[in-house]
C-alpha cells in the first residue's frame, strides 16, 4: 500500500504527513470570501451571499403527513451547511415524487450535475451518485448542493434523484422511481409509495466566491465529498484488504495457469515469435464451465487506448523482475514476447495499426452451433472498431490516439524497464510523422484514411490531442529535440483555449462504444437543458496528465493550475461512499461518462498514479488518498478469497466457479444502470488488458515508482 499502513484503521505514512503539512503551509482548503445566510422567506427559504440572493428552495409536502420538520445547521469551516427535512408517515402514502425544488436567482454561466437529464422527465438517478452534486456559477460566485449521503438510498422503495434545468434556472433533489429507456438515461415513472416510518431528505449547501487563479467550480465540492465520506472509509481500510501484490499474483496465476489455455496466445508472426493474452474471454472458457466454450468477439490482441497489451506486459515484466527466480524469468520472457508483437506492427510512412485479429467461424459441437476463431496463421493487422462508422470511418482507418499511446508506452519501457533501441527508433519514426499532422490551431486529427492518410470528416479537434502532447513531451525529454516539445505545448494551448473551459470532453468512447445516445445531434454541441456536453472521463485524464507533464517540463504554474482544475472535474466521477444499493465495495472506483452506468470501471487503475503525482506536485493529501483508493478499486471485482463478499456474489451468479477461476475480473459493475443483491450487474467476461492485467500493471508501476517507501500491510 502506498503511503498507508493497515492496523486498527490507517495511519498516514511520513510521505502523506509531509503532503498534509505542505498543504497546511500553502493554505489549501481555506474557505473563500463571503458571508452566507439561509433565511425563511414565506413558504420557503432563501440563500444569500453577502446580501445577494442566489437561490430559493421549498420544503415539499408528503401525502398524509404535510410539510416536514426542517433543520438547518451552522456552517462548517469550509462554508457547508446541512439541511435535513423529516416526515413521520403514519400509514402507507402514494406519491409519485417527493422533491426539494431549487430556483436559482442569479444568471449562471456554468452548470454541473453528475449525469445528463436531456429532456423534461429525465433525471439523475441515485444509481449514478458516485460524487453527486449540483453546481451553478456566475463568474466567481459559486453555488453547490450535495445530497446527504448518510441517508441516500435508506428506503429502497423510495430512490433518490437529482435534476438540473439550465434554461429554467431550476434544480431539484428528491425521490422518484425511474426506468431506463435507453443506455443509460433515467426517466421518471409513477407508482411510488411511502411505507410508514421516518422519511428523510437532506443535503449540504455552500455558496462562495472562487478566488483561485484558474476558476475551479468542482474544487470545494470534491474536497467536501472526500473529507465527509471518502476519507473515513479509506481510513477503515476500504476498498480492499489484501496487499496489491496478492492481487497481481492472482491475476497472473489466472492468466497463465487457471485459464492459461484460453488466455495466453503464443505464435509465429512473420518469422518473429510473439505472444500476449487475447483481448477478451468469457465465462464459457472457464475450465469449470459446464457448457462448451465459444468466442465472444473475434480472437485478437490490441494496442489501443483502452486495451493495451504493451501496457499490461510492462506490469508482468515488473512483477517478474520483483519475484525473480525461474518463474520471474518466465514472466519477463512472456512480457518480451508482447513487446515483440508491438514492434511487429508494420509502419507505413510512420503510421501503424493497433489490432491483430483473426476471423470467426461457426462450428457444431455436440449438436450446438458455436462461434470459434480461425488460427493465428490467418491473422491480419487492422485497428479498433470503436470508430465513427456513421461518418464513414472504419476499423481500417489509423487512430492517432492509439498510435500515440502505444508509442508513449514504448518510450516508457525503454526508459524504465530495459534499453531497447528499437523501441526508441520506432517511437521517433512515429513522432516525426505526428508533427506533420498538427493543424494550424495546434490539434492533432482523430482518424486517418488507410490509403491517403488524410484526416476523416469528424473528431479532428478534440481532447484526444492531449495524449499526443504527453507522448511528444516524453519524446523531447528522451531525444533532446526541442521541436517535439514545441509541438506539444502548441497542442496543449489548443486544448486549453477550446476544450477545457467548455468541458467538451469528447473522445472515441463518448459516442462509439455502448452509449450512442446523442451522437447524431450533440456531437459538437451542448445539451441545452443541462448546459453541458456529453462527456467522457478518459479525455479528462489525458488532459490532466499532459498538463502535469507540461508543468514538469517548463515550470510554468499555469499548467499545474489548469491541470488541477481538470483533475478536480475528473474527481467528480470517482466513488466516495458505499451506497446501500451497490453490493460490492465502491470506494475509489470511477464511472465512465455522464451518460452511462458503470461503477468500478477499470479506468480507475489508469488514473490512479496521476492522482498520486498531483498529490506530490500540489501538497494535497486527498489526491494521494484518492489515487490509492483508485488502484485498490481495480481489484474489487476480482473473484478470489481475498474478496469474500464479491466472491460470494460471483458464486450466486456462477455456482460452478472454483479455485481455477481465482483472478477472473469483470471490468466494471452495474453497467446497465441496475444492481441487485442476487448479482445483477456482475458481468460475464474478462478483458485482461482493461481488467485484471491492467490493474496488476498499475499496481506494479506504482510499487516500483514508490522506490521502497511503501509500508507492508499488517
Amino acid at each position: 500500500m502506498i503511503g498507508v499502513k493497515r492496523g486498527a484503521g490507517r495511519t498516514a505514512s511520513f510521505a502523506v504527513l509531509a503532503l498534509a503539512l505542505a498543504c497546511l503551509a500553502s493554505g489549501c482548503g481555506a474557505p473563500g470570501d463571503g458571508k452566507t445566510k439561509i433565511e425563511k422567506r414565506g413558504p420557503g427559504y432563501a440563500l444569500s451571499l453577502d446580501g445577494e440572493r442566489l437561490l430559493r428552495f421549498s420544503a415539499p409536502a408528503l401525502a398524509g403527513s404535510g410539510g416536514p420538520a426542517v433543520d438547518i445547521g451552522e456552517p462548517d469551516a469550509d462554508g457547508w451547511r446541512r439541511v435535513r427535512m423529516t416526515w413521520e408517515v403514519a400509514r402507507p402514502a402514494a406519491q409519485d415524487e417527493l422533491a426539494v425544488a431549487f430556483d436559482v436567482e442569479i444568471d449562471p454561466d456554468f452548470w454541473w450535475a453528475p449525469h445528463l437529464s436531456p429532456e423534461e422527465g429525465f433525471v439523475v438517478a441515485q444509481h449514478v451518485f458516485r460524487s453527486p452534486a449540483l453546481i451553478a456559477a456566475r463568474g466567481p460566485v459559486t453555488l453547490a448542493i450535495v445530497p446527504d449521503l448518510d441517508i441516500v438510498g435508506a428506503r429502497p422503495e423510495n430512490p433518490w434523484f437529482l435534476d438540473s434545468d439550465a434554461p429554467k434556472k431550476k434544480m431539484a433533489l428528491g425521490m422518484v422511481r425511474t426506468e431506463i429507456p435507453q443506455h443509460v438515461l433515467f426517466k421518471k415513472v409513477p407508482g411510488m409509495t411511502f411505507a410508514p416510518g421516518k422519511v428523510e431528505l437532506g443535503f449540504y449547501i455552500a455558496a462562495y466566491r472562487d478566488g483561485s487563479a484558474v476558476p475551479d467550480p468542482w474544487a470545494r465540492a470534491a474536497r467536501f465529498l472526500w473529507a465527509r465520506w471518502g476519507r473515513p472509509l479509506y481510513a477503515r481500510g476500504e476498498p480492499v484488504q489484501a496487499p496489491l501484490e496478492a492481487y497481481a499474483r492472482r491475476t497472473y496465476d489466472w492468466a497463465f495457469k487457471g485459464w492459461g489455455d484460453s488466455v495466453w496466445q503464443e505464435f509465429d508472426l512473420g518469422g518473429r515469435r510473439v505472444g500476449a493474452p487475447q483481448f477478451i474471454v468469457n465465462v464459457s472458457q472457464s475450465p469449470n464451465s459446464p457448457e462448451p466454450w465459444f468466442q465472444r468477439e473475434f480472437l485478437s490482441i490490441w494496442n489501443q487506448a483502452w486495451f493495451s497489451s504493451l501496457r499490461s506486459a510492462s506490469g508482468l515484466y515488473r512483477f517478474g523482475r520483483r519475484i525473480g527466480g525461474t518463474e520471474g524469468r518466465d514472466f519477463m520472457a512472456r512480457a518480451r514476447l508482447t513487446k515483440e508483437l508491438a514492434l511487429a506492427a508494420p509502419l507505413s510512412d510512420g503510421l501503424f495499426p493497433s489490432v491483430l485479429r483473426t476471423a470467426n467461424e461457426e462450428v457444431e459441437i455436440g449438436g450446438k452451433k458455436l462461434v470459434r476463431p480461425r488460427p493465428w496463421s490467418e491473422a491480419v493487422w487492422t485497428n479498433s472498431n470503436r470508430a465513427p462508422r456513421d461518418h464513414g470511418i472504419t476499423a481500417e482507418w489509423y487512430h492517432v490516439l492509439d498510435m500515440s499511446w502505444t508509442a508513449l508506452l514504448m518510450l516508457r519501457w525503454h526508459d524504465e524497464l530495459e534499453k531497447d533501441a528499437r523501441l526508441l527508433d520506432y517511437a521517433r519514426t512515429y513522432g516525426q510523422r505526428l508533427l506533420t499532422l498538427q493543424d494550424g490551431q495546434g490539434f492533432f486529427p482523430g482518424w486517418l484514411h488507410p490509403q491517403t492518410q488524410a484526416p476523416g470528416p469528424v473528431m479532428n479537434r478534440t481532447p484526444e490531442t492531449s495524449l499526443s502532447a504527453t507522448f511528444l513531451l516524453k519524446l523531447a525529454e528522451m531525444t533532446g529535440e526541442p521541436r517535439y516539445r514545441t509541438a506539444a505545448l502548441r497542442a496543449l494551448d489548443a486544448v486549453l483555449n477550446n476544450i477545457v473551459p467548455e468541458g467538451q470532453w469528447l473522445d472515441f468512447e463518448t459516442n462509439w462504444s455502448c452509449c450512442r445516445w446523442g451522437r447524431d445531434i450533440y456531437l459538437d454541441k451542448r445539451i441545452e437543458r443541462n448546459a453541458r456536453h456529453k462527456q467522457n472521463t478518459l479525455s479528462m485524464f489525458w488532459t490532466a496528465e499532459a498538463l502535469l507533464a507540461a508543468y514538469r517540463a517548463t515550470g510554468e504554474r499555469r499548467y499545474l493550475d489548469w491541470g488541477r482544475r481538470t483533475l478536480d472535474e475528473l474527481s467528480m466521477f470517482q466513488q466516495v461512499w458505499q451506497p446501500p444499493f451497490i453490493y460490492v465495495p465502491a470506494l475509489g472506483g470511477f464511472g465512465v461518462m455522464n451518460s452511462d452506468g458503470e461503477w468500478n470501471d477499470s479506468r480507475e487503475t489508469l488514473f490512479a498514479e496521476l492522482f498520486l503525482d498531483y498529490g506530490k506536485a500540489t501538497g494535497e493529501p486527498a489526491y494521494a488518498e484518492r489515487g490509492m483508493a483508485a488502484v485498490e478499486a481495480g481489484f474489487v471485482m476480482m473473484y478470489c478469497p481475498e474478496n469474500p463478499a464479491v466472491k460470494a456474489m460471483w458464486e450466486k451468479v456462477y455456482p460452478w466457479f472454483g479455485p481455477a477461476d481465482y483472478g477472473f475480473t469483470m471490468e466494471n459493475y452495474g453497467h446497465g444502470g441496475r444492481t441487485s443483491p442476487e448479482g445483477e450487474g456482475m458481468g460475464v467476461f474478462t478483458i485482461y488488458d482493461w481488467g485484471n492485467g491492467a490493474a496488476a500493471e498499475a499496481a506494479m508501476r506504482i510499487l516500483d515508482h514508490s522506490s521502497g517507501t511503501v509500508p507492508a500491510k499488517d
